[in-house]
């Protein structure tokens, strides 16, 4: 557990996410005017903690152990993935949903027939993927800055 707790990397990550999901409730306040709770466990939303997290752990990996490390260039191609996913495949999904929920409200207004509606808020716009972005690159910064590499 203590390997754990003295993980720069880890706790840069945790850190990321962490603040990612924290920061959407209070930034949604202040764009909406209204407190979203839900926002806590959900994806979607502004910063995208998926972004955040990624970058984070990417650039502290390359700050920690050399931006030419084997351990960097992985992390850098799960990184894309991560944030091309966001803003792409999980956003289309979103919308998707959106159309069928819709379809559904058309087709079966006033019947008894029950149905679930499908999640919309699945990706996220660019600016929301920037945002987390930033986030994980500030974050990385900060603990890099307080939290040095250790040397001999």
């Amino acid at each position: 557990m203590e390997d754990l707790l003295n993980n720069r990397v880890f706790i840069t990550a945790i850190l990321a996410w962490f603040l990612g999901q924290f920061l959407k409730v209070p930034i949604e306040y202040l764009t909406r005017r209204r407190w979203n709770w839900a926002l806590w466990f959900s994806s979607g939303g502004m910063p995208s903690s998926h972004s955040s997290l990624m970058v984070a752990t990417t650039l502290s990996i390359g700050l920690y152990y050399g931006f030419d490390s084997p351990v960097f260039a992985l992390a850098f191609a799960v990184s894309m993935i991560v944030v091309y996913d966001a803003a792409g495949v999980r956003r289309q999904a979103g919308y998707h949903a959106q159309k069928i929920n819709l379809l559904f409200e058309e087709l079966f207004s006033g019947h008894p027939i029950s149905q679930e509606r499908l999640k919309e808020v699945l990706g996220h716009t660019p600016r929301q993927v920037l945002g987390g972005i930033v986030l994980g690159t500030l974050i990385a910064l900060a603990v890099y800055g307080l939290m040095p590499p250790n040397t001999p």
